[in-house]
């Protein structure tokens, strides 16, 4: 019976379900549902699950994987390593109707539907040494915005510091103009990520941190106190 209830479940149901449940499975093997989680657990198997993946067809993956990585493990003396990206489309949710706070017995609460005060962009650059992030927040995600940010963090670097900025395959950061811009500051290297591999960027470590520490739950009354709380300051970037 664990043999055929195995081999049932490494095949498509039959019917149009995308994948077998324990009912699903006990009903065609004849057994409980308790006896189907029984034998997926000693074996391994659970049909419920599915794990995502998207693998790079970027020719160069692994002249690019080696450069970035050596970025972070053994940056060049007198450098500056920056992983530089943008949170676009932060949307400023405001709940329906007031929540109740967290008490013994009883979890915090909040409405599942929301009021949408506008969104904005986060411009973030994480120094891979020392886990600080120069922010700054902007309505629209152009290369215009994105020179705006380069420049922000020119002022903020200090003079006779190389940079060396690990970026994504966004297409503002190719743009003819941002092209001029690293011409016109010989200081400045960038560093691109292989195709699809976005994990490789060490700042969105800090998005998902952000995402999930303060504006999984926040309530935001407009933009501009959207802005406020995803301040990077109030956010490190390491620690728990």
């Amino acid at each position: 019976m664990a043999e055929r209830v195995v081999t049932l479940t490494l095949k498509d149901p039959p019917c149009e379900a995308t994948h077998w449940t324990a009912a699903m499975m006990a009903r065609q093997a004849g057994i409980s549902e308790s006896s189907v989680r029984r034998i997926w657990r000693t074996h391994g198997l659970q049909p419920h699950r599915v794990r995502q993946f998207k693998l790079s067809n970027d020719p160069d993956f692994a002249t690019k994987l080696r450069n970035v990585v050596g970025l972070y493990v053994d940056p060049p003396a007198h450098a500056i390593v920056l992983s530089v990206d943008e949170k676009s489309q932060i949307q400023a949710l405001d709940r329906t109707q007031p929540g109740l706070p967290l008490k013994r017995g009883r979890a915090g609460t909040m409405t599942h539907d929301y009021k949408r005060n506008g969104t904005t962009t986060l411009f973030a650059a994480l120094n891979v040494l020392d886990g600080t992030v120069i922010g700054k927040n902007m309505q629209r995600h152009r290369h215009q915005e994105f020179i705006r940010f380069l420049n922000e963090i020119e002022q903020r670097i200090p003079a006779g510091k190389v940079i060396d900025a690990i970026l994504d395959n966004y297409a503002a950061h190719k743009h003819p103009k941002v092209r001029a811009w690293l011409r016109r500051h010989p200081r400045w290297t960038f560093h691109f990520v292989p195709t699809s591999c976005s994990w490789l960027n060490a700042v969105e470590g800090f998005f998902a941190k952000l995402a999930k520490r303060r504006l999984k739950r926040g309530v935001f009354h407009s933009v501009v106190n959207l802005q406020t709380a995803i301040n990077p300051i109030q956010i490190p970037s390491s620690g728990p």
